[in-house]
């Protein structure tokens, strides 16, 4: 059970993005394809797992002052640090062997992830501003890797939209820092000093506002447009519009927004939501 808590299974959902490509090409089906976007997803949990690893390895310290993250295991000292140590080298060892024989592009990208996040580790995630955009740009590449590996060309509107999600939910995230640097005083990263309350809760009022319209842009795009002729493609703004909106409550209203995994995991609103927009989207590309 704390090797499981250490490489964060529940994390694991941020690397349906390598789906991304598959699913709005309607090749879903495609065997071949399935399974080669299966083996990415793989590849991208064993990556972002030592990743976690590293990361308790180093915050370990500052983890046992954090309310919730005290329990994690190295800090709570369930699990040594030489058995983290050893199961980081194997799920990188596995992570970028398994790449390299499925596919080269594959093995870049997965490379690419490893080291932003290295370097994110290593000094990077004390540096505000800095710190959300590499952890955006690991979803962006997540949904690289499935076009990369499927063949399958990326609208660049899928990168924009990904990496306005992905920043939209790390900021939501750090506002939850910025909180418990308030109610205790423990600074859980450095970075958290270039936030407060008012500068989040606007940036995510942008965030919010661009992603919404950025979604507009897109489904209302000639391409679309005359891909979905007749299956009006729009009607899934809703979808969308719920989303992030109920996501604005649980930040804003609930102060609850320090896991997006766990929220994903938990909140019946945001799945039912999410299950909703995925169905509109397989009726109008599988079936009509």
């Amino acid at each position: 059970m704390s090797i499981l808590k250490l490489i964060r299974v529940h994390q694991w959902t941020k690397n349906l993005f390598v789906f991304a490509p598959l699913f709005f090409s309607g090749q879903f089906l495609d065997k071949e394809k399935l399974v080669l976007s299966a083996l990415g997803f793989l590849c991208f949990c064993l990556a972002a797992s030592s990743i976690y690893i590293i990361n308790d390895l180093f915050d370990a310290e500052k983890d046992k002052l954090h309310p919730t993250k005290k329990n994690r295991p190295i800090a709570s000292g369930k699990i040594s640090k030489s058995f983290a140590i050893i199961l980081f080298l194997l799920f990188i060892t596995s992570a970028l062997s398994v790449s390299f024989f499925i596919n080269k592009g594959l093995f870049v990208v997965i490379l690419i992830y490893f080291v932003l996040n290295l370097l994110y580790s290593f000094g990077l995630k004390q540096i505000s501003l800095i710190d959300i955009f590499i952890v955006s740009l690991g979803f962006v590449l997540r949904v690289a890797a499935g076009g990369t590996l499927t063949e399958i060309p990326v609208s660049h509107w899928l990168y924009i939209m990904t990496f306005l999600l992905a920043l939209f939910i790390a900021m939501a995230k750090r506002r939850d820092d910025v909180l418990i640097l308030n109610e205790t005083g423990s600074e859980m990263r450095k970075s958290v000093k270039g936030y407060n309350l008012e500068f989040i809760s606007s940036a995510i009022s942008i965030l919010c506002a661009v992603l919404v319209v950025s979604y507009l842009l897109y489904i209302t795009s000639p391409e679309v447009v005359a891909r979905f002729e007749g299956k009006h493609p729009y009607i899934s703004t809703l979808f969308v519009i719920l989303g992030v909106f109920r996501y604005l409550q649980i930040t804003l209203v609930q102060s609850n927004s320090g896991s997006p995994s766990k929220i994903l995991l938990k909140d019946l609103f945001i799945q039912s939501v999410l299950v909703l927009w995925v169905l509109f989207f397989i009726t109008i590309i599988y079936f009509i």
